[in-house]
């Protein structure tokens, strides 16, 4: 049995600005690798006005998971998403399980969900 997908696309970035309420708001990529080796993912950043940002990698080790704070730079290149909407693409060489999640505190009943992303 395969656990995991290869392709995972999250099509509803909105990445809320800070506040300086008591918690960060945030977005967060959560990816499992189910494998027992290590799994090499990709992450592709695509928006409305401008042209993809691709090649922003990561490797998460067999049996682990591993939390990307969308609000933070990422990987080496240390790219910084924009306020505002976007999508995320992740591509990995072993199947691998992903979920989204974003703490909104631009009201006083913050808000945090999660959502499953489409596979392939």
């Amino acid at each position: 049995m395969e656990n995991g997908k290869t392709n995972w696309v999250f099509g509803d970035g909105d990445l809320p600005p800070k506040d300086n309420g008591l918690l960060d708001a945030h977005e967060a990529l959560m990816v499992t690798n189910l494998n027992d080796k290590p799994a090499h993912i990709e992450l592709r950043i695509l928006f409305e006005d401008k042209e993809p940002v691709t090649g922003i990698h990561y490797t998460i080790d067999g049996m682990r998971v591993k939390c990307i704070r969308l609000d933070q730079p990422l990987g080496e290149k240390k790219f910084s998403i924009p306020f505002g909407q976007y999508a995320l693409h992740l591509v990995s060489d072993l199947p691998v399980v992903a979920i989204f999640g974003r703490l909104d505190t631009r009201q006083p009943n913050m808000a945090y969900y999660s959502v499953q992303g489409y596979s392939f």
